[in-house]
């Protein structure tokens, strides 16, 4: 299983927004140290909390500060850009980064942007299909590329470079735990990446192994392969030593980001109405979130995966909702907890540590026969 994280960033409205993104990209650069495998970027221009609106721009920087991790647009906001233009873009960062990048998209989850832009919520979900694949056929196709839109056109549009990837630039739809994006991405054969978000508990548990179904009927029904590996959901996580202490690192920050973002802001049904410093327990113990040790989250992670039938990555949805040092330990545990337990990094020496314990008696009695001979050899020796 791969592992890495999903950064809006969630930043709250009324702090220093260039000490904000500086931090985005030491937490960045803190895991690749950490062995993580993947940092997918957003693209956001309103609301105040999710300030990076160029994901290309914020991954240059950190590819110029990282050597192995790769990074993803999570999401580019397909309807308010040319196709050509967001090829190009992702192209040049292919070869920047020597195929270090993932091209992650999706039509934008705030009502705002398309205020802004002019554009009605059914434009712009229109144009979210028909954009991705004008650009999947320029990152592929060798002839000139003519196509006209109700929102765009393409006169014999050509890419002067080819993706630095082979045989394709990694390509992920983001779903917000709708049919609409794994349809999509089923139709041209990418890769999911499913954002979950709070749900009334009575509704019981996301249907994941549903939205893979659909996934893989919209695949079959346009001749393409959709596989469980490439798979990515997204969860907000914090980890401690010990559960009380995960939720108070937290606790007023992530009160306030599900009431002041999430419902305040981006406008989502609340979940609970209960005090502000309770947010964070109501959220964990009903499995929104993963608040606790790192037993918790590998528990937390395992169930996950019986639901969905099975996904390849785990990402945390990236929140600065705890103290810096808290949530780099986070990070830290996590490497050195969990990822291991999932990627078998851990196997040899636990095997190799069973073994010596099995075995202590004759190994004890070994090494003090040879000390025994040692002494013996010492006191014959010549005078």
């Amino acid at each position: 299983m791969k592992f890495g994280i999903f950064l809006g960033p969630f930043h709250r409205v009324g702090e220093n927004p260039t000490l904000a993104i500086e931090r985005d990209l030491e937490l960045v650069e803190w895991l690749d140290k950490l062995g993580f495998d993947e940092a997918w970027i957003g693209e956001h221009h309103s609301a105040g909390w999710e300030i990076i609106s160029s994901p290309e721009v914020f991954i240059a920087a950190a590819a110029q500060r990282t050597s192995r991790i790769k990074l993803g647009t999570g999401v580019v906001s397909l309807p308010y850009h040319h196709p050509l233009m967001v090829a190009n873009r992702m192209v040049q960062l292919d070869h920047m980064t020597y195929g270090r990048v993932l091209f992650g998209v999706g039509p934008g989850a705030l009502p705002r942007r398309r205020i802004h832009d002019g554009h009605s919520s059914r434009v712009t979900a229109g144009a979210h299909g028909r954009i991705l694949g004008i650009i999947l056929r320029l990152f592929t196709e060798t002839e000139p590329i003519t196509y006209k839109s109700d929102w765009f056109e393409l006169k014999e549009g050509l890419l002067q470079l080819r993706p630095y990837q082979r045989p394709y630039m990694h390509t992920a739809v983001a779903s917000v735990q709708s049919p609409a994006g794994v349809t999509l991405a089923g139709k041209h054969g990418c890769s999911v990446l499913t954002i979950t978000v709070p749900r009334d508990p009575s509704a019981g548990p996301s249907d994941l192994q549903g939205l893979w179904n659909i996934a893989e009927e919209s695949a079959a029904e346009h001749g393409q392969t959709m596989n469980r590996d490439d798979w990515r959901l997204v969860l907000p996580c914090h980890l401690a030593e010990t559960r009380e202490e995960a939720r108070n690192d937290a606790r007023i920050g992530a009160g306030r980001y599900l009431r002041d973002y999430s419902e305040g802001t981006n406008g989502r049904k609340a979940v609970f109405d209960g005090p502000l410093d309770k947010v964070i327990d109501h959220m964990a113990d009903n499995g929104s979130w993963i608040i606790g040790t790192p037993d918790d989250c590998i528990e937390a992670i395992e169930k996950l995966g019986e639901q969905s039938g099975g996904f390849g990555a785990f990402l945390v949805q990236t929140i600065d909702w705890a103290p810096r040092e808290k949530m780099l330990h986070s990070y830290e545990l996590m490497a050195r907890y969990v990822m291991p337990h999932f990627q078998g990094s851990v196997l040899s020496t636990t095997a190799s540590n069973q073994w010596a314990k099995e075995r202590q008696d004759d190994l004890v009695s070994g090494r003090v026969r040879a000390i025994d001979r040692a002494r013996q050899a010492y006191a014959e020796r010549p005078a």
